[in-house]
């Protein structure tokens, strides 16, 4: 649950669930700890969370505690959204690297998956045998003729 903060024209932070006024550090560490903030300008309404969280890094890289390397800071400047996107993407392709290969590393994993490759090869040629022999059976087959019956008639 995103945790919603107030912020006010003093710049001073009001955090709605425990009625309290809070820190840029405190935002800090509710972030690292996993909770999502939304920060709302209490006189406008207007959702100013980026800009807080950009102040939020300011000053950690003003008290020597920057810790996004200075490249990463120049591309965001630069490309915007588009460099925080594509490292994450990078991050994202490493771990699923280590994720597979570590599973298959694992002989039960490995020997499943080795099985699973065989059985869809099995299933596409059962697939392609049953196709073959509807189309063998539909060209054999003449189309079906209609039976006409007659009434029959009775004598009296």
């Amino acid at each position: 649950m995103t945790r919603l903060i107030k912020r006010y024209g003093s710049r001073k932070l009001y955090d709605t669930e425990e009625s309290r006024y809070v820190s840029l550090d405190e935002l800090a560490g509710w972030i690292r700890s996993g909770q999502d903030i939304q920060v709302i300008d209490n006189a406008d309404g207007s959702d100013v969370t980026t800009l807080t969280l950009t102040q939020i890094i300011s000053e950690e890289g003003r008290r020597g505690k920057g810790f996004l390397p200075s490249e990463l800071l120049h591309n965001l400047i630069r490309f915007g959204e588009k460099t925080v996107t594509a490292s994450v993407g990078k991050v994202q392709n490493g771990v699923d690297k280590v994720m597979r290969s570590s599973l298959d590393r694992l002989e039960p994993v490995r020997e499943a998956r080795e099985e699973m490759s065989r059985l869809k090869e099995r299933l596409e040629k059962l697939e392609r045998s049953i196709a073959e022999l509807e189309t063998a059976r539909e060209t054999a087959t003449p189309a079906p003729h209609r039976k006409t019956t007659r009434k029959k008639t009775s004598s009296s």
